[in-house]
């Protein structure tokens, strides 16, 4: 089946007891047993709920993988893989990381004894140089948030194997429409699903997906373990999204790419950051490992004085964090979504109060530019 087909008969897409062409929410904590020690296949929601068992089954079908995992945020998912390491486990991270991941990595994990190495992750010897100093894993986004930096995906995953550690992908930006990395040779996929997937700025979710029998296992355990599990409703709520994510999808990129062209024409607009335009550094990469190029775009202004002017003059454009809605969001990384980073790092980085991050929404382009025209005072 195509991409398309699969987003909505992926998984578990009806019920089989009424023939429902749409899971129920299954809206329990626990579940009657038959007699002592046998169940009807579930026994207590943090354990296994039908609702999440469909969106953890979909998820995992659409990316590739052996199984799904549904968590209740983004940040659960990958606090869940991280913990699946050791202390004294060298993680390496890409340098321009969401900042929450490097938040819950710098304040939480590394008290646990989690070792964090922070690279350029588009460089292929720099990648091979940390595993040559022992890594245990690679985390990788691609594109990276806000600078829309791009991995190769293939070649990471082959140095890693090589070194015995595990390459672990977070696909939120792309979504598996785009991009599969467990194809390309990842072990572990995750989301934030609040986004792209959900859809809609209505729920926050979390999803992860595992490629062998083994990593499946143990994630398992630590989703039931630590409890972090998403619930039914929402569940039903990220299952609904996913059914329209193609058509959706089709629409970010095609409007991002007409928002990426203008900027680049307008006075005061320094750089755009988008893997759509045939320039970027990460085109080439980018067209070999995924089908598209996402709605995400990031632009640096001549002064933070414009970038002020165009975030607070914004109407049709959503001044908010997160992104992956139907409506275009606008923020600024340095104060918002990446403000835990140490003022030095974002200043090496580049994520300065000059870095705008649009999510560029399913509005009409030509009124997602003009907004930008009106607030840039044009």
């Amino acid at each position: 089946m195509g991409i398309n087909t699969r987003l909505i008969h992926g998984g578990i897409s009806w019920d089989k007891q009424t023939g429902a062409v749409n899971i129920p929410i299954y809206q329990t904590s626990t579940f009657k047993q038959k007699s002592l020690g046998e169940t009807y296949g579930y026994e207590y929601s943090r354990t296994g709920n039908p609702t999440r068992e469909a969106l953890e089954s979909l998820i995992a079908e659409l990316e590739g993988g052996l199984a799904g995992f549904a968590f209740s945020s983004g940040m659960a998912a990958i606090s869940s893989v991280f913990m699946l390491f050791n202390s004294g486990d060298k993680i390496v991270l890409p340098d321009n990381i969401y900042g929450g991941t490097y938040r819950v990595m710098e304040n939480v994990f590394k008290r646990f004894g989690l070792r964090a190495v922070y690279i350029d992750t588009t460089k292929i010897e720099e990648v091979e140089k940390a595993f040559e100093g022992k890594a245990r894993a690679i985390f990788i986004e691609t594109p990276t948030n806000p600078l829309m930096d791009v991995t190769d995906i293939r070649r990471v995953a082959e140095v890693a194997k090589r070194a015995g550690g595990l390459t672990i992908v977070d696909n939120t930006f792309m979504t598996p429409y785009l991009q599969r990395p467990i194809e390309l040779g990842a072990d572990i996929v995750v989301h934030s699903a609040t986004k792209y997937l959900g859809g809609h700025s209505d729920v926050v979710a979390g999803l992860a997906v595992t490629a062998t029998e083994e990593l499946k296992e143990r994630l398992h355990f630590i989703q039931n373990s630590v409890g972090a599990v998403l619930g039914p409703q929402d569940s039903y709520y990220i299952i609904r999204g996913v059914k329209t994510l193609g058509v959706r999808m089709d629409r970010h990129e095609e409007n991002a790419m007409k928002v990426a062209k203008w900027l680049r024409t307008q006075e005061g607009i320094e750089k755009v950051y988008y893997p759509g335009l045939p320039d970027h550094p990460g085109h080439k990469i980018m067209k070999g490992q995924a089908d598209g190029f996402g709605g995400i775009l990031s632009f640096r202004t001549s002064t933070p004085q414009l970038a002020l002017k165009i975030l607070n003059g914004v109407r049709l454009i959503t001044l908010g964090e997160s992104l992956g809605g139907v409506e275009s969001l606008i923020c600024q990384p340095a104060t918002m979504t990446h403000a835990s980073f140490p003022e030095d790092i974002r200043g090496r980085l580049g994520i300065d109060d000059c870095l705008v991050r649009l999510s560029v929404g399913i509005e009409d382009a030509d009124d997602i530019i003009e907004d930008l025209r009106t607030a840039m005072g044009g």
